[in-house]
């Protein structure tokens, strides 16, 4: 059986992270079974068989395969009979745009919405790495980037505004059926509305909508705050 290893919050029944989510949709993508492995922030010893200190890490038989990129190119190369991820050289390219866009543009502003929610799921051993590590990378504490919630959110939105454009023209963003560019986005914003204390998305929301339908195609439940 195949395991990947997940990121999870103390209540380990929370699988947030938006990378691992990608990995779960491409599986489903590829109608390919496997076993998840929940794992925390400061577990890094349960890991160290795949050679680094992040997940996801998929573990194919004898195949030990790490960064949700790299996992998903594995899987169109190794199954290439199941339904293809990327499809031909161009789609490819431009799912790398979706990819750099959602890490450079998309995370960053959801990050600044909900990181302190984040926290607050974490056990104390975790917290305590994740304060530390994000404070950092971010250059504020926890508490400021709470106190800025409100013009996070709407710069959030903003963000979002070309994603809904899309959706007013097409299904899904690789077009009439999900692919690798709409897990990359679903993962973004799963990881947003598992986390967040407040719901983020209207209830008539197209990107509501839109991760509904994601979900339904591969025959996945789970809440969209």
């Amino acid at each position: 059986m195949r395991q990947l290893y997940e990121l999870a919050a103390a209540d380990e029944t929370l699988r947030f992270s938006p990378y691992c989510w990608r990995v779960k949709l491409a599986l489903a993508h590829k109608n390919l079974a496997y076993e998840t492995v929940p794992w925390h922030f400061t577990d890094k010893a349960a890991i160290a068989f795949s050679g680094q200190d992040k997940v996801p890490v998929l573990v194919d038989g004898g195949q030990v395969i790490t960064d949700s990129q790299a996992i998903a190119e594995y899987l169109d190369e190794v199954y290439p009979h199941e339904p293809a991820l990327f499809g031909d050289a161009t789609a490819q390219a431009l799912t790398l745009f979706i990819k750099n866009w959602v890490e450079i543009v998309l995370h960053p502003a959801i990050a600044h919405v909900i990181l302190p929610d984040v926290h607050a799921h974490l056990s104390p051993a975790d917290q305590a790495y994740f304060r530390e590590s994000r404070e950092r990378r971010f250059g504020r504490t926890l508490e400021d980037i709470a106190q800025n919630r409100p013009a996070a959110e709407a710069a959030l939105h903003t963000a979002l505004a070309p994603f809904h454009a899309v959706l007013r023209q097409q299904n899904f963003v690789s077009g009439a059926a999900p692919a690798y560019a709409d897990h990359i986005m679903f993962g973004a914003l799963q990881w947003a509305c598992l986390c967040t204390r407040t719901a983020l998305l209207e209830p008539h929301d197209p990107v509501r909508r839109w991760m509904h339908a994601v979900l339904a195609t591969y025959g996945l439940e789970t809440s969209v705050n």
